[in-house]
C-alpha cells in the first residue's frame, strides 16, 4: 500500500488555483505545487512524526549492513536483477478498486519480502527505499510523500524482520535464509506484520488529510488491500526457493504479475465506465450516490453532510454558437476548476449536460457549505479563452444539507435542484433549499390537497374591495380578492396559495371559481340596482386559456349581465412577453365590451409601443409607489411621471396603497383618478359589501359634496 492515489495531494488545505495557462486554446488552471501540509496541522504531526521514525530506523538498518557484504552482494547478478524487479513493481502498482480510499497495490511487495528473507532486513530496506525514490522521481511526487512512502515501508519491513527474529531467522547477505515447510507460521507471522504496518500508516494519513474516520478507512481498504497482499506475501517463500536454486528462472514471476496486472487494470478500466463520466472523467450519478450514502451512514452529530448542485449560466449559448465540441471542452475545463476548488475528501461528480454536483461528506455548519460553494463559483467566473474568443461563465448553485433539509440521497439532491432554481429565477448565484419554495415538500403538497378540496366544496370566499373615485368618492368598481378559511390552518394568506395554484394544474380551476362566483355577485347586485362592475385578476397562463372567454361570454348571457359587469386584471408582465396569442385573446375580450386593467403598473420594464398596442382602460399604479408618495421625492416623481403617461394615452389612472388622507390628497392634486386602499375601504365579505354599496349610492351620500375627509370609508 503506497501513499500515490489514496493521497493526493497531502495537504489540509484546499488546492489553489493559479492563473490559467493557454493550452491549445483551452485555458486550465495551473494548479500549485503539493507543497505539504499545513506546518502545525494534526496531518504535519503525523507525517513528521512517520517519517523521523521510518528514517531513523533506514540508518539503522543500513549501519548493520557493513559495506564489506553490501559489495559482496553487489557484485552478483541477483542482486541488481532483484534491484530491477522491485523497482519495476514499485512503479506498476496493482489498483483493484477505483475508490480513491484503496488505491494501489505495488508488486515490489513481492519481491522486498523475498529479499528480506532472504538477505535481512537491511538490504530489503535498501532496495525498497531505492525504488521508492525512483518511483517518487518518475512520477514528480512532492519530497513529503516520497519521504512518507520511503518511511512507513521501512518501518513495515522492520516489523516482518522482528516477527523472524522471534522464531530465530535472522538472515543477512553473508548467510542467506531459505524457507521450509515448518516456517510457515513464521512466514504468516512476518506477512501479517509487514501488511499491518503499511495498512495503519497509510490509512492513518489518508483519514487525516480527507478528514474521514479511520475505521471508515480502515473497512474501505483493507479487504481489497489484503487479497492482493496475500497473495504477493504468499508468493514470495517461492520466490526464494526459486533464487536459491537457480536465480536465472526469478524473472518468470513476471509472467503471473503482468497477468494479474493487467487483469486488475482492464476490471477497473470497467468499473471506471461504470462509474464516472466520460467526457469530464468525473465520477457519475451512480458513484455520487454510493459515496453521498456512505457519508450519511459516517455522519456525526456536531456536522453537517452537504449537497450542492451546479448548473452553468449561459452554457446553451457557447454550445449553440460555437458547437458541441467547443461546448465538451468547456465542460471539462469547468470539471477541472471544479475538481481543484474544493477540499480533500469532497467529490465533484457531473450529472449530465452542464449539471454538476458537489458532496461535502463532513461540513460543519451552513455557513462553511456556503463558504465552499462561493469559491466554486470564483474559479468558475475566471475568463476562458476558447477559439480566440474570452467567455464570461457564471453558475447557479442549490445547496441542501443533512440532516436539515433530507435524511436520505434522493431528497438532497431533489431540494438541492430546488435550491438551485432559486438561485437561478432570482439570479443570487448560491441558495439554500427553502421548503416554504419547495412545491414539492410535504408541506406544499398537503396544502395543494387541501386547496383541491377546497375548491370542490366552495369554501373560498371572495372578499370585495372597492376603487373610489378621488376627485367626489363615487365608487367605481370593487375588486374581487380571494379568501379562505382552512378548517385547521385558519385563515392562509393569498400570498400563500396563489404562488402555489399558479405552479400547479389548480389555477385553472381557481380561475374559473372566481369568475364563477364573482359573476353570481354581480348578478345579485346588479339585479338589486346596485350596478358597481366587479374586477378580478387574472394571470398570463389564463389569457392562454381559451375556455376564459368561453366562461365570460357564457356567464354574461345566462345571468342577463352586460359587458361591463365584470373586468379583468392583468399584471405588467403581460406586458414583457411576446406571446401573439395571448394579445389575441385580449382584444378578444375587449371586443366583447369587457374592460381590462393593468395591475401593478411601474415594477415591470414595460414599453409605451406595446402599451399602446393592447385594449386596456385602466391603469393601477403599484402600491410600492403609492405609499412612499409623501415620504419621498422620487417616488413622487415617479408616480406624477405615471399619471401623466397615462392621461396622455386616454387611460384611467388607479392608486393602490392609498392608506392615509395625505396619499390621497397628493393624489388628486396630481391628477389621479381614483385610488384603492385600506383608507378608503378596506376589503369586506360580498353581505358587508352590499351595505356598504348601498351607503355609497344612496341619494343622500351622493348628493354631498366631495372633499379629502369624506373620501374614508370611516
Amino acid at each position: 500500500m503506497t501513499l500515490t492515489r489514496s493521497l493526493m495531494p497531502l495537504s489540509g488545505l484546499p488546492r489553489t488555483l493559479m492563473p490559467a495557462a493557454d493550452l491549445g486554446g483551452l485555458t486550465v488552471p495551473i494548479d500549485t505545487r503539493d507543497t505539504g501540509p499545513r506546518p502545525g496541522s494534526p496531518l504535519w504531526a503525523y507525517l513528521t512524526a512517520v517519517i523521523a521514525v521510518g528514517s531513523t530506523a533506514l540508518a539503522v538498518a543500513q549501519v548493520r549492513l557493513g559495506l564489506g557484504e553490501l559489495a559482496q552482494i553487489a557484485r552478483t547478478p541477483l542482486f541488481w536483477m532483484l534491484a530491477v524487479l522491485v523497482v519495476l513493481g514499485e512503479l506498476r502498482p496493482v489498483t483493484v478498486s477505483s475508490s480513491t480510499l484503496v488505491g494501489g497495490t505495488p508488486t515490489s511487495t513481492m519481491f522486498t519480502f523475498a529479499v528480506l528473507m532472504y538477505y535481512g532486513l537491511p538490504t530489503a530496506a535498501l532496495l525498497q527505499a531505492a525504488a521508492v525514490v525512483v518511483s517518487g522521481l518518475v512520477h514528480r511526487r512532492a519530497w513529503h510523500r516520497v519521504m512518507f512512502n520511503l518511511s512507513q515501508v521501512t518501518l513495515a519491513c522492520t516489523a516482518a524482520a522482528v516477527a523472524f527474529g522471534a522464531f530465530g531467522i535472522h538472515s543477512a547477505p553473508g548467510s542467506p535464509w531459505t524457507p521450509d515447510g515448518p516456517d510457515i507460521p513464521a512466514i504468516v507471522l512476518a506477512g501479517g506484520a509487514y501488511f499491518a504496518v503499511r495498512a495503519f500508516l497509510v490509512c492513518g494519513a489518508v483519514a487525516l488529510h480527507e478528514r474521514r474516520p479511520i475505521s471508515r478507512v480502515l473497512r474501505a481498504s483493507i479487504g481489497p488491500q489484503a487479497l492482493v497482499y496475500g497473495a504477493l506475501l504468499g508468493l514470495a517463500p517461492l520466490v526464494v526457493v526459486v533464487m536459491a536454486h537457480s536465480s536465472a528462472l526469478v524473472p518468470l514471476f513476471l509472467a503471473p504479475l503482468a497477468a494479474v496486472y493487467f487483469t486488475a487494470t482492464l476490471s477497473l478500466r470497467r468499473d471506471h465506465q461504470a462509474t464516472h463520466d466520460g467526457l469530464t472523467g468525473l465520477p457519475n450519478r451512480k458513484m455520487l450516490i454510493l459515496r453521498t450514502e456512505e457519508a450519511l451512514t459516517e455522519a456525526r452529530a456536531d456536522e453537517r453532510v452537504g449537497l450542492l448542485l451546479l448548473d452553468l449560466d449561459r452554457f446553451k449559448e457557447v454550445n449553440d454558437t460555437l458547437g458541441h465540441p467547443v461546448g465538451d471542452r468547456l465542460l471539462q475545463l469547468v470539471a477541472h476548476r471544479l475538481t481543484h476548488s474544493v477540499r480533500p475528501g469532497d467529490v465533484v461528480a457531473r450529472l449530465g449536460g452542464d449539471e454538476f454536483a458537489v458532496l461535502l461528506p463532513s461540513i460543519r455548519d451552513a455557513q462553511a457549505a456556503k463558504e465552499v460553494a462561493s469559491r466554486l463559483r470564483v474559479a468558475i467566473t475566471e475568463p476562458v479563452r476558447l477559439e480566440g474568443m474570452t467567455f464570461d461563465l457564471d453558475a447557479s448553485i442549490g445547496i441542501a444539507l443533512y440532516p436539515d433539509h433530507a435524511p436520505d440521497f434522493e431528497l438532497l439532491l431533489q431540494r438541492s435542484d430546488v435550491a438551485m432554481y432559486l438561485a437561478k429565477e432570482g439570479r443570487t448565484g448560491v441558495e439554500f433549499y427553502l421548503p416554504a419554495k419547495d412545491r414539492n415538500s410535504p408541506e406544499r403538497l398537503s396544502l395543494l390537497g387541501d386547496l383541491r378540496r377546497a375548491i370542490d366544496a366552495d369554501e373560498l370566499d371572495l372578499h370585495y374591495q372597492p376603487k373610489v373615485s378621488l376627485e367626489n368618492g363615487q365608487v367605481e368598481s370593487v375588486e374581487a380578492l380571494l379568501r379562505w378559511w382552512h378548517p385547521v390552518r385558519g385563515p392562509v394568506s393569498p400570498v400563500e396559495f396563489i404562488p402555489l395554484a399558479e405552479q400547479s394544474y389548480l389555477m385553472r380551476e381557481l380561475t374559473q371559481h372566481v369568475i364563477q362566483r364573482a359573476l353570481q355577485q354581480a348578478a345579485r347586485w346588479w339585479h338589486a340596482g346596485i350596478e358597481v362592475p366587479i374586477s378580478v385578476n387574472v394571470s398570463a397562463r389564463d389569457l392562454l386559456d381559451s375556455g376564459l372567454r368561453e366562461q365570460l361570454e357564457s356567464g354574461l348571457e345566462k345571468l342577463e349581465l352586460p359587458a361591463t359587469a365584470i373586468q379583468l386584471e392583468v399584471t405588467e408582465r403581460i406586458l414583457m412577453t411576446d406571446q401573439a396569442y395571448s394579445a389575441e385573446t385580449i382584444r378578444t375580450l375587449a371586443g366583447l365590451g369587457i374592460q381590462l386593467s393593468l395591475d401593478d403598473f411601474g415594477t415591470g420594464y414595460s414599453s409605451l409601443v406595446r402599451l399602446q398596442r393592447l385594449p386596456v382602460a385602466e391603469v393601477k399604479i403599484d402600491a410600492s409607489f403609492v405609499r412612499r408618495v409623501v415620504e419621498s421625492r422620487d417616488d413622487e416623481r415617479i408616480v406624477r411621471s405615471i399619471i401623466d403617461l397615462v392621461r396622455s394615452l386616454g387611460l384611467r389612472s388607479v392608486a393602490e396603497g392609498v392608506e392615509s388622507h395625505e396619499i390621497a390628497t397628493r393624489l388628486r392634486e396630481m391628477g389621479c383618478q381614483a385610488g384603492q386602499g385600506w383608507w378608503l375601504a378596506k376589503p369586506m365579505p360580498a353581505a358587508e359589501s352590499t351595505v356598504w354599496l348601498r351607503t355609497r349610492l344612496s341619494s343622500a351620500f351622493t348628493a354631498r359634496p366631495a372633499d379629502g375627509a369624506r373620501l374614508a370609508s370611516h
